[in-house]
């Protein structure tokens, strides 16, 4: 018979096993990614020998006799948190919140622990990182606390199941994942074998008793969840903290979410007491924007069922180097070098010649293609050194050949322009006659690239 085997070759990025050492991981196509684990052998089965009773099988049910009362939304005393969430907490959901360190990954949750204690929640932290004392001097300075918040340091799994059965909490925080241990599992805590067997854990306390789980994550400098990507999948929520550690603002991205919309964000401010909630991101976004300067637009882009205004900046310098530079912060570079090629093919711009800068100010990622006109428009504005209208809001997705396509929810980012007090919008023409006649602001459609330029040139 061939002998079993006692390890097994996982990858560190995705989590696919082999059974030898691979240069390339074959799922991820990441390099030098593998590692020599032990592997748990398999459990025999029970329902052999004499007097061993089975396991019920399960019985599929009809459809429409499910109840969904049991999905009553729990309110987390954050609105923006809230949103993100898709109105609230589910009972017997597991929610993985990722970000870098010292983001305020462990503040926001500590806050949400203290505003569900005092709906006569009973919440249990568990901290596998920080001292009980560590994590009461964090409390002072949010405020007081009910005795309806529990505190154990531990990373034994088995104990944390035991303090769960018998504290009975509505909502559980390990903090974190990568601390946490499984003692049938031998490799050492934050490999792939253990964050994996110890999710796999905390999801069977949270289905089967009902409890809401937050499990902290850290994040690689890639920007992802450290340990194997299918933690992500076992997990029905999963939350990314964004934003530069050493600004006030954090920007909390929804990216999976089973009980809600995807994509979602929630800006929050960083000060000495916690994390406020920021009422109007828009708003917040354009503080401190330049008077009287090119290069500066204002684009408009839909993060989930939310329209948020950000100021996009570029600068169009004639460049020393035989390699002009091509920097990008908060935008795509791939993206932008498409839509300079664009512009040199469409408009006989020299910019093969030229260093080019882009940043989207206040440190939020712009991903949607509606911000790729606001790009062109910034690029024009340095390159020509025209002054754009600071009452003026741009949106549109740029074709290959120059085209401006539509693109979805014109209506709420005009709303949310005239909202602000904008007086004017550059967006594409043929989105304009499915939006409803607004008063007070000005609609200018354009269907190539060589109309923007007409408008910026005042023709």
């Amino acid at each position: 018979m061939a002998k079993s085997r006692t390890t097994q070759y996982f990858c560190q990025n995705c989590g696919y096993e082999s059974a030898k050492w691979m240069g390339q991981c074959p799922a991820c196509r990441e390099w030098n990614t593998f590692a020599e684990e032990p592997v748990r052998p398999a459990a025999g089965s029970k329902s052999q020998g004499a007097g061993r009773t089975r396991r019920e099988a399960a019985r599929p049910q009809e459809l429409s006799r499910i109840s969904t009362d049991e999905s009553v939304r729990i309110p987390t005393g954050f609105n923006e948190l809230d949103r993100v969430l898709g109105g609230g907490l589910v009972g017997g959901s597991l929610i993985l919140v990722g970000g870098d360190p010292g983001i305020g990954k462990s503040t926001l949750l500590l806050q949400v622990c203290r505003n569900l204690t005092e709906e006569s929640k009973t919440v249990l932290y568990v901290s596998g990182e920080e001292s009980m004392q560590q994590i009461k001097l964090r409390a002072n300075r949010m405020g007081d606390f009910t005795d309806r918040l529990l505190l154990l340091c531990e990373t034994n799994l088995e104990d944390i199941r035991e303090a769960i059965g018998t504290a009975k909490p509505d909502v559980v925080v390990i903090d974190s994942i990568q601390t946490m241990y499984n003692e049938q599992v031998s490799s050492a805590p934050g490999s792939v074998s253990q964050v994996r067997e110890s999710t796999s854990v905390l999801m069977q306390i949270a289905k089967g008793m009902g409890v809401i789980i937050f499990i902290v994550g850290h994040v690689t400098k890639e920007g992802v969840v450290a340990g194997p990507r299918v933690l992500e999948h076992m997990v029905d929520t999963v939350l990314y903290f964004e934003g530069d550690r050493y600004a006030s603002y954090r920007i909390l991205r929804g990216v999976k979410n089973r009980f809600g919309a995807t994509n979602e964000i929630g800006v929050f401010e960083m000060r000495n007491d916690g994390l406020r909630e920021v009422a109007n991101p828009s708003e917040y976004m354009l503080e401190g924007r330049p008077e009287n300067a090119s290069g500066s637009v204002v684009a408009c882009s839909m993060e989930g069922t939310r329209p948020i205004l950000v100021e996009v900046q570029a600068l169009v310098t004639p460049s020393p180097l035989a390699y002009p530079r091509r920097t990008a912060d908060g935008a795509d570079l791939n993206r932008i070098n498409l839509l300079l090629a664009v512009l040199e093919k469409r408009l006989g711009m020299r910019l093969s010649a030229q260093d080019v800068y882009v940043n989207i100010a206040g440190g939020i990622r712009m991903r949607e293609p509606a911000v790729d006109l606001g790009i062109v428009i910034a690029l024009i504005s340095s390159y020509r050194d025209i002054l754009i209208d600071e009452k003026t809001v741009v949106f549109g997705e740029i074709g290959l050949s120059g085209e401006v396509r539509p693109v979805s929810m014109a209506g709420q980012r005009v709303l949310e322009a005239k909202k602000l007090g904008y007086e004017r919008v550059i967006m594409p023409a043929s989105g304009i006659k499915n939006i409803e006649k607004a008063e007070g602001i000005r609609l200018e459609g354009v269907r190539t690239v060589r109309d923007v330029l007409k408008i910026l040139s005042g023709e």
